[in-house]
């Protein structure tokens, strides 16, 4: 065997003596290194690490909101008042137009199926597209709640006897519950609903909005939020967050 020159196994003592000088050596460095302090982990590693956490979880959010928010759509499409009750929290509004608002997945899902015939799914011939357009979410810092922003276009009517066209814009409220993120307000802000045969261009000022004959025969639990004009008037939905490029509140009117 070659002689060991240096290190903590010395060649002398024989080949026995030698293994256990070995040992003892490496077994003495090993101690010493466990007491030394770990190394500092860089400095703002776990800063950039919290940060990173934070941007993915507002990423996820937003993806989750907007999934949210298409489902209702296609639920609604379809006559799925159960389905799309369910995307609300226990304690969620609906508000249409100047149909007043309904607190609770009952009232939410009863008020939706009066308004579409008042029975489960649609009948034959019946179109009903809620086409949910032009997403803007944002997610609060804590990750728990959320605004979206929507363009509404909607495609009505019955078969053979009439056809209607809608247009509005939703500004909604969504909370994130154990874990699972639901709709906590639907407000859909109606900007006309115009027959499709002449369309909205034929429209006299106030006859494109109006209480629904279901919000007469099934009140609200609350009225309307706020009243506002219609087309053709140049009515704007309140913005829930700043100009993403200035941070300023969006101002309405066109005021500075």
């Amino acid at each position: 065997m070659a002689p060991m020159a240096s290190g903590f196994c010395r060649n002398d003592g024989g080949l026995w003596g030698r293994r256990a000088r070995c040992v003892a050596g490496a077994f003495a460095a090993a101690l010493l290194l466990s007491a030394m302090p770990a190394p500092a982990a860089a400095p703002g590693i776990d800063q950039e690490i919290d940060a990173l956490t934070r941007r993915v979880e507002k990423l996820e959010g937003a993806r989750a909101v907007k999934k949210l928010q298409r489902a209702f759509g296609f639920y609604v499409d379809r006559g799925l008042w159960d389905e799309a009750a369910d995307l609300f929290a226990d304690n969620g509004t609906i508000e249409i137009g100047m149909d007043g608002v309904y607190v609770g997945k009952v009232r939410i899902k009863d008020y939706l199926k009066r308004l579409h015939g008042n029975q489960d799914g649609l009948i034959y011939g019946q179109l009903n597209e809620w086409v949910t357009l032009q997403p803007v979410v944002d997610v609060a810092p804590d990750g728990l709640s959320a605004k979206g922003r929507w363009r509404d276009l909607g495609m009505l009517g019955q078969y053979k006897k009439h056809a209607e066209w809608r247009d509005g814009t939703y500004e909604n409220d969504y909370v994130k519950e154990g874990g699972v993120w639901k709709i906590k307000a639907l407000h859909l802000y109606v900007n006309f609903v115009a027959p499709y045969e002449k369309g909205w261009a034929r429209l006299k000022p106030g006859e494109g909005l109006a209480a629904s004959q279901t919000s007469k025969d099934f009140p609200p639990d609350r009225p309307p939020t706020a009243p506002y004009a219609s087309y053709p008037d140049p009515e704007v939905a309140p913005f829930h967050g700043p100009n993403p490029v200035t941070g300023k509140p969006v101002v309405l009117g066109g005021a500075k």
